[in-house]
């Protein structure tokens, strides 16, 4: 009933340089330029076109969209000759009616535009704002009676799922919107089994001994089928997968999936690729959840911007929470107001299904630059009301600055709030964390906190036996993150913690401390490749595959007499070999030390159940000259800080 025809390759793309080069989609102008440092990537506006041959339909029953999923920023289209549409906001689905305007051969010309503006978000925020076409585009064709196509992006179908009756049941409502016709529902199991069924446009159907949606542990998913009939033939068919589950917070327990408590301990993440930027595959974002689920993390904040579908279908099929935000952020733009509120509406109409999501997130530590603080906090309401009523089954948020007090009223806007702190990076004291929480904590005991950001700078090529706030090494990020975890541990009424960030990502502003052009929070380097020790110590803390990890295993050359051997570790006693020679067992949690003489070469191995680990450590006389960050990053060097 429907088609849908790939329009991804042969593009002639001309940039700024007037030369026409052939492209395939997905596609940046940005991949080298954004990830460089400067803040002087290209922006402006660059032009896509493509030649295609009218496609096999029936004007007379049929009708063609035109679907883009990723153009950042704005766009405007035009089919032969003639404007299809324009559409500001670079990360949401957006579609239009193209049978009019179709001919034998159709020429498709989209011209791109990221430049520096006062009215679409985002402007402003530490990381690379890639221009071009970086998802999808396809040709939709469907029946002349078919589900609504044209409401900010959606799908025309829309599922809200509970449980009920002591988690028995489950009470599944299906609104449909459509041309014309009359729709039925069928709601199937994981293994197609039809559970329930019935016929209108707003009908709400019970599942009998219902399987629930339960995170982490069993992310089970049913299939909700609607068929449009028109003359008593299918004319259109749509189908979505969702959840049944239930959640809810406290101010001093934390948050609840099914009725129980389930504390959010997880990451944020980027989605951007070396090399690649936005314009980056399924596979690879397949790959990006495959390394968050083996960490352990049960939450993702996707930020700050809407993600793929694709992700999204991931996170409800790994049962992550997640956090969906806007890119309401930095600066607040008094020109601005209808872009944060059409992304809005796209985020939540295109997301509705997805029980992953379990909160809508209003903005981004927009309290930096904010001239207009009365236009903003209205801004603000206007959003948080417009939420509430799309979707009364979520609840909002939004991340504060870190310089953004607890008596800020944009803090007490959103349902929940969660801050970007980096205390023990930016500002010294790691104790302050404890003390920032518990004086929230005591002045608004009924107000729901997290912690949206936090992390500092970790590249695997620097390295120091004495780790310092601000040197970048793997060890003090590997430092700041052990105390975070106990901080945690000692505060547990936090609703959500989720580190800033799960991959390295670029920030072409970025000109300062390591490599030029890139933000070095990640537990993951940006190529995917290497894990930082951090990695680790959160594997550790939260996963339950057994796993031994020594770390520093990259800090190879030594100067000292002895040397601390750390090891992460999710088994409760660790087992130290020295140069095959058993040296000292420890009995504990995630966290074993062990102090080892040197000598001239150490092989060491650690063991704990069935899992082990080994490095090789060498002693030399001094250690290699210290260079900067800006040296070590540009040369790649093993830099060592021993002092």
């Amino acid at each position: 009933m429907r088609a849908a025809i790939n329009l991804m390759n042969n593009w002639c793309f001309t940039g700024f340089d007037g030369k026409p080069v052939s492209v395939n989609l997905p596609h940046t102008w940005n991949a080298v330029d954004g990830q460089d440092g400067g803040n002087d990537y290209k922006r402006g506006e660059c032009k896509y076109e493509k030649t295609f041959a009218r496609p096999a339909f029936d004007p007379e029953k049929q009708c063609v969209y035109l679907q883009f999923d990723g153009v950042n920023s704005s766009a405007r289209v035009l089919l032969n000759g003639s404007e299809v549409c324009t559409h500001d906001g670079g990360y949401s689905t957006f579609r239009k009616d193209v049978t009019a305007l179709l001919q034998e051969e159709n020429s498709l010309t989209v011209y791109v535009d990221n430049s520096v503006n006062d009215r679409v978000y985002p402007q402003k925020a530490d990381f690379t704002f890639y221009g071009g076409i970086y998802r999808e585009v396809q040709l939709l064709i469907v029946s002349k009676s078919h589900f609504d196509l044209d409401y900010y992006g959606g799908n025309g179908i829309q599922v809200e799922a509970k449980p009920v009756e002591g988690y028995q049941k489950g009470s599944v409502r299906v609104r449909t919107w459509f041309t014309s016709g009359e729709p039925k529902v069928v709601l199937l199991d994981a293994d197609g089994k039809e559970v329930a069924s019935g016929a209108g446009n707003d009908i709400t159907l019970s599942i009998e001994k219902v399987h629930l949606w339960n995170g982490r542990k069993d992310p089970y998913l049913y299939t909700a089928k609607a068929v449009l009939t028109e003359n008593g033939e299918a004319a259109d068919e749509v189908s979505v997968r969702f959840g049944v589950r239930d959640f809810h917070y406290h101010p001093k327990t934390g948050f609840y999936l099914n009725g129980k408590s389930y504390p959010l301990r997880g990451v944020s993440r980027h989605q951007d690729r070396k090399g690649l930027g936005n314009a980056i595959t399924n596979e690879m974002h397949k790959e990006d959840m495959d390394i968050i689920c083996d960490i352990g993390a049960n939450t993702i904040r996707l930020a700050h911007y809407q993600h793929a579908q694709y992700f999204y279908d991931l996170c409800d099929e790994r049962g992550m929470v997640v956090w969906a935000e806007i890119p309401y952020i930095s600066e607040h733009m008094p020109n601005g107001r209808e872009n944060t509120i059409s992304q809005m509406k796209e985020l939540i109409t295109q997301n509705y299904n997805h029980p992953s999501i379990v909160c809508w997130g209003v903005s981004n530590e927009i309290t930096i630059s904010t001239k207009d603080k009365a236009d903003m906090l209205d801004n603000h309401r206007v959003l948080n009301d417009l939420c509430h009523k799309m979707d009364p089954t979520r609840f909002t948020t939004l991340a504060c600055y870190a310089m953004c007090g607890p008596f800020n009223k944009v803090a007490h806007i959103t349902d929940t709030v969660s801050w970007n702190l980096y205390l023990g990076w930016y500002v010294p004291g790691m104790w302050l964390n404890d003390v920032w929480m518990r004086f929230f904590h005591m002045v608004y005991p009924d107000r729901c906190l997290g912690y949206s950001e936090y992390g500092c700078e970790g590249m695997p090529n620097l390295h120091s036996s004495h780790p310092r706030r601000g040197d970048h090494t793997e060890e003090y990020q590997a430092k700041y993150h052990e105390y975070m975890l106990k901080c945690f541990e000692r505060n547990p009424y936090m609703w959500a913690t989720h580190v800033w960030n799960m991959f390295d990502f670029a920030a072409d502003a970025r000109n300062q401390g390591g490599e030029p052009g890139m933000n070095h929070k990640g537990l993951v380097t940006f190529d995917r490749k290497t894990k930082k020790d951090s990695f680790y110590l959160y594997k550790a803390w939260w996963s339950d595959e057994p796993f031994v990890h020594i770390c520093s295993k990259r800090f190879v050359e030594r100067t000292e007499d002895k040397i601390a051997v750390k090891v992460y570790s999710n088994q409760n006693q660790i087992t130290l070999y020295v140069n095959g020679d058993k040296f000292e067992t420890k009995y504990g949690s995630h966290v074993f030390t062990f102090t080892v003489p040197m000598s001239a070469n150490l092989e060491i191995k650690a063991a704990g159940g069935e899992c082990s680990d080994t490095a090789s450590f060498r002693k030399v006389s001094k250690a290699n000259p210290a260079y900067t960050l800006k040296e070590a990053g540009d040369k790649g060097a093993n830099w060592t800080n021993q002092e």
